[in-house]
């Protein structure tokens, strides 16, 4: 998925990556409907919430391991207090491994990835 090339590089590409994040998450918030609803389908949480999920739960976890933020109040009104509202959801909140583990996890997936990106380089 293009959103999760900002984790797998860095330097130039990464750059790149991350403002292409940036235009698909402003997509999002202007074209998705959050600015008159709490979800993206009306008040009550549905398929497409579900969809993006991942922007509320690994998202700000790969943020967090990459030093990067994307998701901030002044850039995201719309989107930071949906991904908010879907992580107050009680089966969401409670199915979701703790964040410690998450950022442990993709601490480590990044460092293959980076690992495997420069090999390809020299090559």
């Amino acid at each position: 998925m293009q959103m999760m090339e900002f984790f797998l590089y860095d330097g130039e590409r990464q750059e790149r990556a991350i403002k292409e994040t940036l235009n698909i998450l402003r997509v999002i918030e202007n074209e998705s409907g959050l600015s008159e609803k709490m979800f993206i389908g009306g008040n009550t949480i549905g398929l497409a919430d579900i969809a993006l999920g991942w922007v509320a739960h690994t998202l700000p976890v790969m943020e967090e391991v990459v030093g990067v933020k994307f998701i901030t109040i002044d850039a995201f009104p719309h989107l930071h207090s949906w991904v908010k509202n879907f992580l107050e959801i009680p089966d969401i909140k409670n199915n979701l491994p703790p964040h410690e583990q998450l950022v442990e996890y993709f601490r480590e997936r990044r460092k293959v990835f980076l690992a495997m990106a420069s090999h390809h380089h020299h090559h």
